[in-house]
């Protein structure tokens, strides 16, 4: 390897450089996030802290090595990250980039800043990073592009993988590669791994015929020995069941590489000549061999500058590889298509947002789905057991928006369960299912815990509504809160069998409470007129104290003693703020020993510490979409997302909303009465 290029990278670098005609750079929204200095548009000469930049081999990339060495400039040339992003193309901004300072990676002809990279020696605590990348990489099961699906067919029970390539692919003609090359693999893998079946995986474009690829397939159909995979799938359980890889300049090597598998190659792709591939082609002399752990630092550390999906910030390669493989799990819960009925025009984008990764078709009744797929259904319909083990139930989350629903607010948590639905306390639902069998461990009882305590000193709470204000009368000695719901709600029909309306729970209150100051608190969608109230309601005051109409729930649960509901999502809130919470419904929450129950659910059987609940609830059941980068997140940055929103603002209606109100309030007690 040539030696440390000083001048290129020791100099603090004032701005970023591009020509007024290297238009994609300079529109590229995302790319000054990645930079340190600003990027400027020039055609003359840089100053001399500046860097010119350029796309790799591309006429931009080639232009600004032209420029700086006719200048005496500095130049960088830029490309996408190894661990790129979830889908592809111009509407998939990549996350992580390349910089080189010398050339570029796949360019085998020229030294490039990588290949300085690989040569350093590391430390230990570099080379213990560079291990748990390598674990990390294969936990995740990522891969340079996120979208597609595990491949879900049969494998051969031995067999070696074989990547073809996009005729013209740039990384073949700097790669030190021919159509040749490919030829010569085959025969290579054909002949090396006698006792194994050769699958080679081909682009999907290659099989449909728009793009050319460098097999002749129809003759390699007849050879019992060869398999195609043209299928559009993720390369991840190829390579991970594969006994070798052989590829020509491909990533899928580098990536055969982390997953421990032999590699064979027929270019001079990045990772080869070092000792780690067994290589056709000789390596060029500064090329020698290194271990692993400096190939891995050096591409995924040192070569790369990564973006934070959700904050726009730079960041390292753990969390970008971690917030992958969240997408990944997420994308391949479902079987798709995804059909869903009867959803109104402004809930559509969000059942595609919840369900991104599968393919969503919407149909006008449940009737229509044609028995393949994923039924996807809203609430609890009344019988749809001929599609048990096809249909999911949805519903909103536990930590949903600031504003509500009715008010076509979009959230951020839904619960999809494929058994039944949390509020139906008929039957066992997925959440149920978690909070009786699920083994809690150590860690997670502990994120449970730092997650309920941020919940609490933000006074966060479902909807996030009410601006008024209220104190504790003097001298109550014991003060309960009883929330309303709106009494149409699926929750109380199928979550409350006993009773089923508010005004029954005030009278019961009262009654085994003759002494207690009772107030009562109407549900925020029948305040703001998106609901019918429930019957006798108007006549609370004859069995409470006081009724409280726009004091945020979030601080009353901070001056009473007890909250009593039927199956008020606030029992659950309550309980994270250690009130003394007491059901006659059979809310989700009730009958893990934290609740004095007046009808207990026989199921239901589990003692549950307050922090296992909260795991159960709000960190395994829901689904959580980033209003930021619209792909899937975590509680954790759900939470943060929404005391953004909670402090910006903008929970205030716009004008256009106010005046629909009237309206959206019709629709919705309409469909109540259904």
């Amino acid at each position: 390897m040539t030696g440390r290029p000083q001048a290129m990278v020791d100099r603090k670098v004032t701005s970023y450089v591009v020509s007024p005609m290297d238009i994609g750079l300079w529109r590229n929204r995302s790319l000054p996030a990645f930079l340190d200095a600003p990027l400027k548009i020039s055609a003359l000469g840089t100053p001399g802290d500046a860097i010119r930049l350029g796309w790799g081999r591309k006429k931009s990339g080639l232009r600004a090595v032209r420029l700086a060495a006719s200048a005496g400039e500095r130049f960088c040339l830029l490309e996408d990250g190894f661990l790129r992003s979830v889908g592809l193309g111009v509407d998939e901004p990549p996350l992580s980039v390349l910089f080189d300072h010398q050339g570029i990676y796949y360019d085998a002809s020229s030294p490039s800043w990588l290949e300085y990279l690989i040569a350093q020696q590391l430390d230990a605590d570099e080379t213990i990073r560079a291990q748990a990348l390598i674990s990390l990489w294969r936990e995740q099961r990522v891969s340079k592009y996120n979208h597609l699906p595990e491949f879900a067919g049969s494998l051969p029970a031995r067999y070696v993988l074989l990547a073809d390539q996009t005729f013209g692919d740039a990384s073949l003609r700097y790669g030190q590669a021919s159509p040749a090359d490919f030829v010569v693999m085959l025969e290579c893998a054909l002949r090396q791994h006698a006792d194994c079946t050769v699958l080679i995986k081909i682009h999907p474009d290659v099989f449909a015929g728009h793009k050319k690829g460098h097999f002749d397939l129809a003759a390699l159909q007849d050879n019992p020995r060869v398999r195609i995979i043209a299928d559009n799938v993720h390369p991840v359980r190829l390579i991970e069941q594969a006994q070798a890889v052989y590829t020509v300049t491909s990533q899928i090597g580098f990536e055969a590489l982390l997953w421990g598998k032999p590699v064979f190659t027929f270019g001079m792709p990045f990772y080869a000549g070092y000792g780690l591939t067994t290589d056709a082609q000789p390596a060029p002399p500064r090329r020698q061999p290194v271990s692993l752990e400096q190939l891995v630092h050096a591409a995924l550390v040192g070569y790369a500058r990564y973006l934070d999906p959700e904050t726009g910030s730079l960041c390292e390669p753990e969390r970008l590889m971690e917030w992958m493989g969240l997408q990944r799990r997420m994308r391949n819960r479902f079987v798709s298509p995804v059909y869903a009925p009867n959803f109104s025009r402004w809930k559509k984008p969000i059942v595609q947002r919840f369900f991104q990764g599968s393919e969503v078709r919407f149909l006008e009744k449940a009737g229509d789905f044609p028995g393949e797929g994923t039924l996807a259904v809203w609430g609890r319909p009344a019988d749809l057991s001929q599609f048990a083990d096809k249909r999911v139930f949805l519903e909103d989350g536990f930590l949903r928006s600031v504003g509500l629903g009715a008010d076509l607010v979009q959230p951020l948590s839904w619960v999809i369960d494929r058994t039944g639905i949390y509020y139906d306390s008929s039957r066992a639902s997925d959440l149920e299912t978690i909070l009786q069998t699920a083994v809690f461990d150590d860690a997670l009882r502990q994120r449970a815990a730092v997650l309920r305590e941020r919940i609490v000193a933000a006074n966060l709470t479902k909807y996030n509504v009410g601006s008024g204000r209220w104190q504790r009368p003097a001298g109550a000695a014991r003060v309960i809160l009883v929330p309303g719901q709106v009494e149409t709600d699926a929750s109380i029909k199928y979550g409350s069998p006993v009773v089923p309306r508010n005004m029954e729970l005030l009278r019961a209150v009262r009654k085994a409470n003759p002494d207690a100051y009772v107030v009562y608190k109407p549900h925020p969608d029948v305040v703001a007129g998106l609901r019918d109230a429930g019957k006798n309601e108007q006549q609370a005051l004859d069995w409470c104290n006081e009724v409280v109409v726009d004091y945020p729930i979030g601080e009353l649960f901070a001056v009473v003693d007890e909250v009593h509901v039927l199956t008020s999502l606030a029992g659950f809130e309550a309980l994270l703020r250690g009130r003394k919470v007491v059901t006659l419904g059979q809310p989700f929450y009730a009958g893990w020993g934290l609740t004095q129950d007046m009808n207990p659910v026989a199921r239901r059987d589990r003692t549950l510490s307050l922090d296992e609940l909260v795991a159960g609830v709000l960190i395994l059941y829901p689904s959580y979409v980033s209003r930021r980068s619209g792909r899937y997140t975590t509680p954790e940055s759900a939470l943060d997302e929404l005391l953004d929103w909670k402090a910006a603002g903008v929970s205030a209606m716009p004008p256009w909303r106010k005046a629909v109100r009237p309206v959206l309030g019709w629709i919705a007690r309409l469909r109540g009465k259904r």
